[in-house]
């Protein structure tokens, strides 16, 4: 499995934006072959700060994710967006806890 995280910092008159454009294609990004998970979360100090954290087979079904035309098409409006430069990370998952109350 291949984390991907990635760091995006918006313009304040952007944010609402940006989650439409989020949630319009959330369920295409997720059902990309490849694509095993995905979760959109926000900073909670500072409102303009999003992070994507999506769970992927392998590096090559990123890679085929990226160059795909949902990819640019939704990186191309995304950007428009942006306050700052975004970030990313490349994670291997080393360990997960189990949810609180599950049986073991």
């Amino acid at each position: 499995m291949f984390v991907r995280i990635v760091k995006m910092t918006f313009a304040a008159s952007e944010t609402e934006n940006f989650q439409k454009l989020f949630q319009q294609n959330k369920e295409k990004i997720r059902g990309f072959e490849g694509c095993e998970f995905l979760e959109l979360y926000r900073d909670k100090n500072n409102k303009n700060i999003f992070f994507t954290y999506s769970y992927w087979q392998d590096e090559a079904a990123l890679e085929n994710y990226r160059t795909s035309s949902l990819f640019k098409e939704v990186w191309s409006e995304t950007k428009k967006m942006f306050a700052g430069k975004p970030e990313a990370w490349s994670v291997e998952k080393l360990w997960t806890s189990e949810p609180v109350g599950s049986a073991q």
